[in-house]
């Protein structure tokens, strides 16, 4: 294969998770109120759809409605945090399930669930 490109991979803009139809407040109360990110409004020709969007930092994640959902199990966003610690304590003290795993070099990091069973993972650099 031919490395000879004339583009480049410039970022990730959003990661796409699957939610039940109906979920949008466990959606809000995880990742607004728990995560504190902000809610962007869907464009107008998404919102009929359901779901909702995110936004922290220079990441959004979009949850969007899957009528036959399964929580995702393996697959996951892995989310760069400041104070991995205060993260993992603010969800253990609402009740969330943390799994720490130190054996990716160069990163602290755990891995949780949000309200509806996907699996998430967050990460921060050691220094």
């Amino acid at each position: 294969m031919t490395r000879n490109v004339t583009f480049r991979i410039a970022g990730l803009h959003h990661v796409q998770i699957s939610v039940p139809p109906g979920s949008e407040d466990a959606c809000r109360r995880f990742w607004g109120d728990l995560l504190g990110m902000t809610e962007v409004r869907k464009p107008p020709a998404l919102r009929a759809k359901g779901g909702c969007w995110f936004r922290s930092g220079g990441l959004e994640v979009h949850l969007g409605v899957e009528a036959d959902f399964v929580p995702a199990r393996k697959a996951h966003p892995g989310i760069l945090v400041h104070d991995l610690d205060a993260l993992a304590d603010r969800l253990t003290a609402h009740g969330r399930e943390v799994t720490r795993n130190e054996d990716f070099p160069g990163y602290r990091r755990f891995h949780t669930a949000d309200l509806l069973g996907n699996r998430l993972e967050f990460m921060e650099p050691t220094r």
